[in-house]
């Protein structure tokens, strides 16, 4: 195994750790650099994890929990000090890049509240959250097929909507280009839009929007 060359500085930068993304990674390199940001850092977060990685995770990091519906290997879940994010998903398929996006958000002290199966065909279910979802200071919208519920939710709330795209759909969803394009062209002002399945990504951003003082200016 090569050795690994870890940016242990990115937590002065960027207020949080290196992630490991397990994906094209061998059981071992994931155990090894998970192991050593832990040593650095007393908390790991992993995505993308095969189960061979998360059994191997869990015997070299007994403290942490093995998450099997997302794939993610956390250690050091902390008490919450941020604000609130909900994580909307449109249906029980997309709940895997939901999780990933929670838990990331989760890891860098983000409360999070998850509301499943909200997708637009059936606008009850969405209308009904609409007051627990506007005490959120963001939202991350988790939909594959056509992708129209981040506009719909972008269109009901003024807190920043960042959607994620999943590959969730038949045959002309094309993986979830088509639910990325109808994103990327969504009639709502002001929707980010990240790449296909990454709820990383999502959590991420929503994690920074949260991490800003209230009335900071450039």
């Amino acid at each position: 195994m090569k050795s690994l060359d870890l940016d242990l500085h990115r937590d002065r930068r960027l207020g949080f750790p290196e992630v490991v993304y397990a994906a094209g990674k061998s059981d071992e390199e994931c155990v090894a650099a998970c192991v050593r940001l832990h040593d650095a850092h007393g908390r790991v977060l992993a995505t993308r994890c095969r189960p061979s990685q998360l059994a191997a995770l869990r015997l070299a990091l007994p403290r942490g929990r093995a998450w099997e519906r997302s794939g993610c290997f956390t250690v050091g879940l902390p008490t919450p000090s941020l604000g609130l994010i909900a994580v909307v998903s449109a249906g029980t398929s997309d709940e895997p890049v939901a999780e990933e996006a929670e838990l990331t958000a989760r890891m860098r002290g983000c409360r999070v509240r998850r509301f499943a199966d909200c997708g637009v065909s059936g606008l009850h279910r969405i209308a009904r959250h609409l007051p627990a979802l506007r005490r959120a200071r963001a939202v991350i919208v988790v939909a594959g097929f056509e992708g129209a519920l981040p506009s719909v939710v972008g269109g009901l709330l003024a807190a920043p909507i960042i959607a994620v795209p999943t590959s969730v759909g038949y045959g002309v969803a094309a993986g979830g280009h088509a639910a990325l394009n109808a994103m990327l062209a969504s009639c709502a002002p002001g929707v980010t839009v990240v790449n296909i399945d990454n709820g990383f990504g999502a959590g991420f951003a929503a994690a920074r929007i949260l991490s800003l003082p209230r009335g900071v200016r450039g």
